[in-house]
């Protein structure tokens, strides 16, 4: 931990020196909640986002908040490593240019519906958004998405080529987490919570929403996970094409926007991560930089102080808007270019996604040290994104 806060109700214990504005005061709003226990712990990645700053933690006893896990309901990363060693530049051309023919990006979806054994079996869950969603979700699983969702080869300090995989729920986890949002807004409203931030509206324990909601934001965790496997397979199948004898290890998946029932302090809690990762003692975990840094394969430390989590990337240092006015696209190719990389940098509005749009992933992975063990460096080859 750097510092802590104790100026409001709860104490705010960062693994960071400076917090911009915007996301300071969203942490304070969390340490004044009536519902919010022990401390807030804030991630060395964190910025601000709606109601709650990405890379922040909050634990609760007996109510939930869909804003605290945020509209793309468990997003998180996978990695694989292959068995090879070496691969050249016109071989990752190779498997970029079939991966691309089989997972749409952005807004794209499949043309026809996916085969439902990637779905999340629905049989006695009560998922009203889910169902009415279903369908649609079978055309969009094993698709990318946009922002700062991507696939990416690499090659790492142990040797090996690896693969990372980043998305989330999509169109389902989106719908989900607004219609719950709507309906969170409407009970804090009704109970007289009058200085909770409507961003912050929660649901208590209880309450046909409470259950609803869990049961529809577990299930989205569900098809984020299939969704990135899908997306695996299909570059497994690239990867297979071009070397008919490559074999997979490792898989490794991490969600980082999502809540879970855990024990902490003696207590039965639901911890919110926001735009953060678990980190065990000892269970393995992603912490992605840019397109033009490292990566990094960690292994929890089991750190209290954090409701044992680290952070889930590098975290912006700028927002997309300004990273599209003030970065130059000129010399951000030109740097991915001297790294050798295959990148994703093409016109002027992908610079939201330059590497210096972020923050230095290297600072950031030494101010969480009593978080994390670094255990594989990922240095990026070749990168697809919307």
């Amino acid at each position: 931990m750097i510092q802590k806060i104790e100026t409001e109700k709860l104490p705010i214990k960062l693994w960071l020196k400076d917090l911009e504005e915007g996301a300071l005061q969203q942490a304070k709003d969390l340490a004044n909640l009536p519902i919010a226990f022990r401390h807030i712990a804030i991630m060395p990645d964190s910025h601000q986002g709606y109601g709650m700053p990405i890379g922040g933690i909050l634990a609760t006893k007996d109510a939930i908040i869909p804003n605290a896990v945020g509209v793309d309901i468990g997003c998180g990363m996978c990695s694989l490593r292959t068995n090879l060693k070496e691969i050249d530049r016109d071989d990752l051309k190779k498997i970029l240019g079939k991966t691309r023919k089989t997972i749409p990006v952005g807004f794209k979806h499949h043309k026809q519906a996916q085969e439902e054994s990637w779905m999340p079996n629905i049989d006695r869950k009560n998922l009203p958004i889910v169902n009415q969603q279903y369908e649609k979700g079978r055309y969009q699983v094993g698709t990318l998405g946009g922002g700062n969702h991507f696939v990416e080869i690499q090659k790492g300090s142990d040797g090996y080529i690896w693969i990372m995989v980043h998305s989330g729920s999509r169109n389902i986890g989106y719908t989900v987490a607004n219609h719950y949002h709507k309906k969170a807004v409407e009970e804090t409203k009704k109970r007289g919570d009058k200085n909770v931030p409507k961003d912050l509206s929660y649901f208590e324990r209880g309450s046909e929403n409470f259950d609803n909601y869990l049961n529809e934001m577990n299930y989205c965790i569900e098809f984020a996970l299939q969704n990135r496997k899908l997306m695996m397979e299909r570059v497994k199948k690239a990867f297979q094409e071009v070397f008919p004898k490559v074999e997979f290890s490792h898989f490794i998946n991490k969600p980082h926007n999502f809540a879970a029932v855990e024990e902490h302090f003696g207590e039965k809690l639901i911890v919110h991560r926001k735009g953060a990762t678990r980190a065990e003692k000892e269970e393995w975990g992603m912490i992605p930089g840019s397109q033009g840094t490292k990566s990094y394969l960690v292994k929890g430390k089991g750190n209290p102080l954090s409701f044992n989590s680290c952070s889930h990337g590098a975290g912006r240092v700028m927002s997309r808007a300004k990273a599209r006015k003030t970065l130059s696209l000129k010399e951000e190719v030109a740097q991915l270019k001297k790294q050798g990389v295959l990148h994703a940098l093409r016109h002027k509005k992908d610079l939201d996604e330059a590497p210096s749009s972020y923050k230095n992933i290297e600072e950031v992975m030494s101010q969480q040290k009593d978080l994390i063990s670094i255990e594989v460096e990922l240095q990026p080859l070749a990168v697809m994104k919307a």
